[in-house]
């Protein structure tokens, strides 16, 4: 990005203080539709960074975050002034999606995209039990938990990590299969697989023991069986500010402060 105009779209969470923040720069730049625009400048919390990279996705449009949420892990400090020379400045992470395509107990298929994770939950008080299968093979034969969860490097501080999934960084080529209060076996803590693998998940006996399938915030129920893997033709930008990128910031996560 050079001295040029740059076209920006702006989108807010529905808290108060997003739309407020919203309608600030909104006086103060020049801006398009999200269609028309170069980038898209995402107001909120992490949860409107999802969202805006899901209404976006296909589109290979970047998204900035400014922070009006609670956490802003994935949000960029919140200063109205100097906007568009932190664009101009701004350095780029690129994610790919999951995609996990769902079959539910009438057969039905189910297709979404998840840019943290791809989760089996139980619906009941019935644990689930599930099968895992990595390409092809199955690697556990039955697991009696909660759920189970499949997570990107760019996931694994979220779900992933409030699980004890390990954090990976973004730029290692895997994924986590992290178990969700694992009943049996007792002391399996998950794996680490390659992030060209192909996970199946199917669903022992779904219907006493009904699980839900969940990708990102698109939830299924009553699932019989799920495939999830990374779609490595569509590429998520994200823009942050110079020494505020994601892999600094996994880095300071790992360490705990």
């Amino acid at each position: 990005m050079t001295g040029r105009d740059i076209s920006i779209a702006f989108m807010a969470s529905a808290a108060p203080e997003a739309q407020a923040a919203c309608e600030d720069l909104s006086r103060r730049y020049p801006h398009v539709s999200p269609e028309e625009a170069e980038i898209i400048v995402a107001i909120g919390g992490d949860g409107m960074m999802l969202q805006t990279l899901h209404r976006s996705m296909g589109r290979t449009k970047p998204v900035y975050g400014m922070n009006k949420g609670s956490v802003g892990f994935l949000m960029n400090e919140f200063r109205p002034d100097d906007l568009l020379d932190r664009l101009r400045a701004a350095q780029r992470s690129i994610v790919h999606p999951l995609l996990m395509e769902a079959r539910d107990v009438e057969g039905t298929s189910h297709r979404a995209y998840a840019i943290n994770e791809v989760s089996m939950l139980r619906q009941t008080h019935q644990a689930a039990k599930l099968r895992v299968e990595v390409d092809g093979k199955v690697r556990l034969q039955e697991l009696i938990a909660d759920g189970l969860l499949v997570a990107t490097p760019f996931g694994s501080t979220a779900y992933n990590l409030s699980v004890n999934g390990p954090i990976l960084p973004l730029n290692a080529p895997l994924l986590a299969l992290t178990p969700i209060s694992a009943f049996r076996p007792r002391r399996w803590r998950g794996a680490l697989l390659p992030d060209r693998a192909k996970i199946t998940i199917n669903v022992l006996d779904p219907e006493l023991r009904p699980v839900s399938a969940v990708a990102d915030h698109t939830e299924f129920r009553r699932i019989a069986c799920v495939s999830a893997s990374l779609d490595y033709t569509i590429d998520l930008v994200m823009l942050h500010d110079p020494g505020h990128g994601l892999e600094e910031r996994i880095l300071v996560e790992q360490f705990g402060y």
